[in-house]
């Protein structure tokens, strides 16, 4: 397994440094769960816009481990709950979030006033990126 390379990096923010559906797997009791999300990588991580009291939040509440799949990548991370969307610390992923997702964030669907609407942020742990008959093993923890 390598360290995130630059050549990797850059195929990862080609690929998913937009708004992208991604699919997110987490466990509860040895049962997985899969659902597909809109996420955008940056910094050696995934965020999507959820709700903290979705299955999938409970469920990460309860087993912060994931997986994720997406166009040519799986990986493994763990799913942090950083709070309210319009909370004062996340200003700056929130804004990130607003421009990636403007296509629909404003779209009637989410209550911004709603303080379980949350950011979840998936920080890779390793993952697989294939690209061109190229095979990049990635600890993301280095």
């Amino acid at each position: 397994m390598q360290n995130l390379t630059k050549e990797a990096e850059t195929i990862l923010i080609d690929r998913f440094g937009k708004d992208s559906i991604i699919a997110l797997a987490t466990t509860i009791d040895g049962t997985p769960f899969v659902r597909n999300v809109n996420a955008f990588y940056f910094d050696k991580a995934f965020y999507v816009l959820t709700y903290g009291l979705s299955n999938k939040m409970k469920q990460i509440n309860a087993n912060p481990m994931v997986a994720i799949a997406g166009d040519w990548f799986t990986a493994h991370g763990k799913g942090i709950n950083m709070g309210h969307f319009g909370s004062k610390e996340n200003k700056d992923i929130a804004k990130m979030m607003s421009k990636i997702f403007a296509e629909w964030i404003d779209n009637g669907h989410t209550d911004f006033n709603d303080i379980n609407t949350c950011i979840l942020r998936i920080e890779l742990t390793h993952g697989l990126l294939l690209s061109h008959g190229t095979r990049y093993e990635i600890d993301f923890s280095k």
